[in-house]
């Protein structure tokens, strides 16, 4: 056998499955795609997360697309963090291409233009099926991490929340909740204090300052009713395909700590209310997040620690997580190691620091005797990518770069009237359109303090009404006179007076 029969029958016997996968594309060998040697994943093991990196422009979007139509063909469920504004295009099939037809031909694919069912989803201004949850869904513990807070500032929290549950106060959006530590340092403190202990009006300000923070970043959108039900991200169209729901977030790359809030509270609500299901033949939900070092950049040790954590657990769920970045050192180190399949698109040495940059990453992929990793790192066109996968078994699969097949779907964004179009036609916009604003901790304590405000009115005029009289009868009794007084100055006695004084003269 000569060497490129010996390679195909390496790759083949490495990526061979006995389930459903899904396919990547075929295997280069010194710069020549080896046709029908297919790189592919099993459906079963995408539950073990994964990393699409690479530098701008070497097609890690794309590889994001083909991966999200593959899926939704097998019915699986997808949700996307459209930062960049390019993934609509997956609603309308593809308009073809020459050099698309010729990719396929090499890689030994036939190539099938598809649309795709599509739900677009939003955090922020932009139209879309709106995403809400309650601070309350949050809980102290989990909103006290995204907020970075002190262990004291986490304690008064915790006793906000219990005096809210206590005195039956909903804390649905952020203004329940400054309403709340607010009244706590103010009209209710007494009350507050003879119940819980002490809280810090220093402390409150702290935390006052961080829910400002994120109120600034669009929080006062997110925050609020009605809440979106995680359920609705796992479900399938009339044809069995998973439907693709695609998060727009154009418009959220400088306001990361609401980014990091929605995918923190996201991933905390999806383990918390699916099931175990453990290694099922298919995932049940795989979710990108594009532009990763946004959740990463600014998180508290204490956030990305709560991150790990549900990284760990979130796969006996069912549940796929993939993180699309430029470099992988952008991931977090014990994030990195719990991903499975790696998909690393070229890297681009321009500098020292990016020359060490590509030797770390090498060294998140296994040793192969066909690629001096470091250097093809640098070669690999755009659509090529080296792919490292977990077999059924859980062990690696040899490292294969990869000529990546074409989206099925658009390369390019919807325009203004089809983005319209989808959401005049999707279910779930009017489901979650309107804001529900109903009577919670806000209006209650400011009902009560109205009261307080009243009674306390009352009591001032009292005192004053009180204070006149008491003024009024002072005046009275001064102007009343003595009866002694009264005698001693009565004429009869002043004439009496008189007349003892004359006979004794």
């Amino acid at each position: 056998m000569d060497r490129k029969e010996v390679f195909f029958n390496h790759i083949t016997e490495g990526y061979k499955t006995k389930g459903d996968y899904l396919v990547f594309g075929s295997a280069i060998l010194d710069g020549e795609t080896v046709k029908d040697a297919f790189v592919k994943v099993p459906l079963k093991t995408l539950n073990r997360h994964g990393l699409i990196a690479g530098a701008t422009g070497t097609g890690k979007t794309k590889s994001l697309q083909v991966m999200a139509e593959n899926l939704s063909e097998k019915g699986i469920p997808v949700l996307l963090m459209d930062i960049k504004g390019d993934l609509s295009g997956l609603a309308q099939a593809s308009p073809g291409h020459a050099k698309i037809d010729e990719r396929h031909e090499a890689i030994g694919l036939p190539f099938d233009a598809k649309k795709f069912p599509v739900e677009l989803l939003t955090i922020s201004e932009q139209n879309g099926v709106r995403l809400r949850a309650t601070v309350s869904e949050f809980g102290p513990v989990l909103l006290s991490r995204i907020l970075d807070l002190t262990a004291t500032q986490t304690g008064i929290v915790s006793i906000i929340f219990k005096y809210c549950d206590d005195h039956k106060l909903p804390l649905l959006d952020l203004k329940d909740f400054r309403k709340v530590l607010q009244y706590a340092t103010a009209e209710g403190k007494n009350e507050i204090q003879a119940e819980y202990g002490r809280i810090s009006t220093a402390s409150t300000g702290a935390i006052l300052r961080k829910i400002i923070e994120i109120d600034q970043q669009g929080g006062d959108l997110f925050f609020g009713e009605r809440s979106f039900d995680v359920q609705d991200l796992v479900r399938t169209n009339e044809e069995g395909k998973g439907i693709i729901s695609i998060l727009r977030l154009t418009d959220i790359q400088d306001k990361p700590k609401l980014f990091s809030t929605f995918m923190l509270q996201l991933l905390a609500e999806v383990y918390s209310t699916f099931p175990e299901q453990g290694d099922s033949g298919k995932p049940e939900l795989v979710i990108f997040i594009d532009e990763a070092h946004l959740i990463f950049d600014e998180a508290s040790k204490a956030l990305l620690s709560q991150i790990e954590s549900i990284i760990k657990l979130i796969r006996s769920k069912g549940i796929g997580i993939f993180f699309v970045t430029q470099n992988p050192k952008d991931v977090p180190e014990d994030v990195l190691a719990q991903l499975g399949l790696k998909i690393q698109h070229a890297l681009r040495a321009f500098t020292a620091k990016d020359r060490k940059a590509i030797k770390l990453a090498s060294e998140n992929y296994p040793d192969s005797e066909y690629y001096d990793v470091d250097e093809t790192l640098t070669q690999l066109g755009i659509g090529e990518a080296f792919i490292s996968v977990l077999n059924e078994k859980g062990r690696p699969t040899p490292l294969a770069a990869t000529m990546m097949r074409a989206p099925m779907s658009r390369m390019d964004v919807l325009s203004t009237s089809e983005i319209k179009e989808l959401i005049e036609n999707s279910r779930l916009f009017y489901k979650y359109d309107e804001a529900i604003d109903r009577e919670s901790a806000y209006e209650i304590l400011n009902d009560k303090i109205e009261k307080i405000n009243e009674k306390e009115e009352v009591e001032a005029r009292k005192k004053e009404t009180e204070k006149k009289s008491s003024t009024s009868s002072k005046r009275r009794a001064s102007t009343r006179m003595n009866p002694i007084l009264k005698v001693v100055t009565s004429a009869t006695f002043i004439r009496g007076v008189l007349g003892i004084l004359k006979r004794v003269l």
